[in-house]
């Protein structure tokens, strides 16, 4: 078919197809400003007259024909002009789009998680960031740090999670969504993504809640506590035991003390800020108990600068797994742990009566209250009370509450 012999604009794709090719390359309209543009060797092609923003016309190729259909080729036309008509040009946009490509590859999982452990390392306690990093490292990343932060969706997520729940991993699941969630924030709030994809995902997985911190009951800690009296294969790990239950310290913060940080005439251990959790420094009062136990401590320890040395390099705090093996030993795997001793400390002096403020003060526990942030000394006093109180009633259960002595026994 010659070009002479087209009568109506859009071409039908018959006529598209039947045009044959000249001497010279040739346009021929399709109409709203798209041209077949058929060459001397009879190859076609869609191409796009459009007006520039400075005025000038250009040409822009929208694919050969026949990859390309005509309707295709129109629709491409169409969006290319919506794109002029916004102030851009087609190639400006495609530079544009190369662009976000590129920038979506370097926004990975894994990048966003660096950035976040960065974050992290200004305010979280070294030890308890390394716990879940490595925990990170060896789930998370594996599985999806490659992918661009923009394409990881809920349904991603879901399914990421309900693996590890698989495993029964509970408390290393919780531990790695509140790092990502927190992370998918950090980028949401800054534009790179549009939401955050892991919020609202806890409600779909099992929690395993109770699992990470178990702890006997009220009734029980009486027999737990006799039983850890008398636990035989370290002296230095019973102290641990007891002052973790006499005073609800976190077992991080008690292996890696420090004999410079107690005052055992004043009955005071002053916890410095780069030591604790959250950043922030802490007094505690010490009951006479918890002073015998220290001097009997000293004994064994007090040549060294850690108050619990590693037995293999005094250099090191004693292993984060000695607790463990004790509670293992004496008959109370899964049913008690070192941190669980905060949540029977803390249900006892509830259920006593005690002062919440005063409770949530021994705990270290970060209430929103701008002077708790700053007193580390906040009611030093009351709590002086209230962990006597609670040491004279352990050691009644004990049995050695009027011979604070007997404490200084080896085992």
């Amino acid at each position: 078919m010659k070009r002479s012999d087209i009568r109506s604009k859009p071409m039908a794709e018959r006529v598209v197809a039947a045009l044959e090719p000249e001497d010279k390359a040739y346009r021929v309209s399709d109409g709203a400003g798209l041209y077949l543009y058929v060459r001397a060797d009879a190859t076609k092609s869609w191409e796009l007259r459009y007006r520039k923003p400075d005025g000038k016309y250009s040409w822009l190729g929208l694919g050969s024909y026949p990859d390309v259909k005509p309707k295709e080729a129109r629709q491409r036309a169409t969006d290319t002009k919506e794109l002029i008509a916004k102030g851009t040009t087609p190639r400006q946009h495609k530079k544009a789009q190369e662009q976000q490509a590129q920038t979506a590859s370097r926004e990975t999982v894994a990048a966003l998680m660096d950035e976040w452990h960065g974050m992290k390392a200004k305010s979280v306690d070294a030890n308890s960031l390394r716990k879940v990093w490595l925990s990170i490292q060896r789930h998370l990343i594996p599985a999806m740090g490659h992918e661009p932060i923009s394409r990881i969706q809920p349904a991603y997520i879901l399914e990421f999670f309900r693996k590890l729940e698989a495993l029964g991993i509970h408390a290393t699941s919780a531990k790695i969504r509140r790092a990502l969630a927190e992370a998918f924030d950090m980028a949401a709030f800054a534009g790179r993504v549009s939401s955050n994809p892991v919020r609202g995902v806890e409600r779909f997985i099992e929690s395993g809640k109770g699992s990470n911190y178990a702890h006997v009951t009220q009734q029980e800690v009486p027999a737990l506590m006799r039983a850890i009296d008398q636990y035989p294969r370290s002296p230095q790990v019973r102290v641990v035991m007891l002052l973790l239950a006499l005073n609800g310290c976190r077992p991080g913060e008690l292996r890696q003390a420090a004999w410079s940080e107690f005052d055992l005439e004043n009955g005071l251990w002053d916890l410095p800020a780069e030591r604790t959790k959250k950043r922030r420094a802490i007094l505690m009062p010490l009951a006479p108990q918890s002073v015998a136990l220290l001097r009997d401590q000293y004994q064994r320890s007090g040549s060294f600068s850690l108050v619990f040395p590693n037995r293999n390099d005094p250099r090191k705090p004693m292993s984060n797994m000695a607790v463990s093996k004790a509670l293992e030993h004496i008959g109370y795997a899964g049913r008690q742990t070192g941190h669980g001793f905060r949540h029977i400390l803390s249900t006892a002096l509830n259920e006593r009566g005690y002062n919440a403020d005063h409770i949530e003060a021994q705990l270290a526990h970060v209430t929103g209250n701008i002077r708790s942030t700053y007193n580390k000394a906040l009611y030093l006093e009351p709590r002086r009370a209230m962990v006597q109180t609670w040491a004279d009633e352990i050691y009644g259960m004990i049995g050695a509450a009027n011979n604070i002595l007997s404490i200084q026994k080896e085992a």
